[in-house]
């Protein structure tokens, strides 16, 4: 365990699922993840299966998430989900600011921000999500867009909140588009993302885990995880296969 970061991995379902093929593929996984594992899991599938799937995962040791939060804690949002909400049916965390959110939804990081701040006001844990977009890689600012994701939300939420907040850098270029991030690219940003936060509090940013969230799959997960800085992985397609999860899961309690 790296610097007492017990791993974690999260696997985000997007929109995909039904209540029967959650339910296969929920037994499944409780099937073969250990009652008392070394590595943490968290699924979080669609809203609308949010309570189903809480009640398949009762007993067992893996925790539920959901992917969004609303920013806000009620009122005339139609369509939107609260916090309060999303702990009122089952959830230990939530996503904020995945890639998707932010372009395809426009959420800017200020909206991100208050996201984070949301969830931890009603005891979630909130999944931050920062990374790069291909055109940002080519032309070298890499560092520059991550350290501003995570600048704002610093300024609306306490360095202290991080301690109870998980980080996932998910490099959009590498997410389903068949280009990979080396693990050892992986690292560099890992390393970058932890050295910010170690300038604000050199106590706090050793104990922060850091999640990669770029095409994670049994076959590179071992390569990624022995990566220093990096403590789990975001998983999008390969969470929705058992066995292949599963595999993840067993490269992350390796390390």
């Amino acid at each position: 365990m790296k610097s007492g970061r017990r791993p974690l991995v999260v696997g985000n379902w997007k929109m995909h699922g039904s209540r029967a093929e959650n339910a296969r593929l929920v037994e499944e996984m409780i099937g073969q993840y250990p009652p008392a594992p070394a590595a943490l899991c968290v699924v979080c599938p669609p809203l609308v299966y949010l309570q189903d799937v809480a009640r398949l995962l009762r007993g067992s040791a893996i925790l539920l998430g959901a992917q969004t939060v609303c920013a806000d804690a009620q009122g005339a949002f139609t369509g939107e989900v609260s916090a309060a909400m999303l702990k009122d049916v089952g959830c230990s965390y939530v996503i904020v600011g995945h890639s998707e959110r932010r372009l395809l939804y426009r959420e800017s990081d200020q909206a991100v921000a208050r996201k984070f701040v949301a969830a931890q006001s009603k005891g979630l844990v909130p999944i931050l999500c920062v990374g790069e977009q291909l055109a940002e890689r080519e032309a070298e600012r890499t560092f520059e867009v991550v350290a501003r994701q995570l600048e704002a939300v610093l300024k609306l939420a306490s360095m202290e909140s991080l301690a109870s907040a998980v980080l996932a850098y998910e490099p959009v270029w590498a997410i389903g588009t068949g280009r990979h991030a080396s693990p050892e690219q992986a690292q560099d940003v890992h390393a970058f993302i932890r050295a910010q936060l170690a300038a604000r509090d050199a106590k706090i940013a050793p104990l922060t885990r850091i999640l990669y969230g770029g095409s994670v799959k049994a076959v590179n997960a071992a390569e990624l995880f022995a990566m220093p800085d990096i403590d789990g992985g975001l998983i999008g397609g390969a969470s929705l296969k058992a066995d292949e999860f599963i595999a993840i899961l067993s490269a992350a309690r390796a390390h």
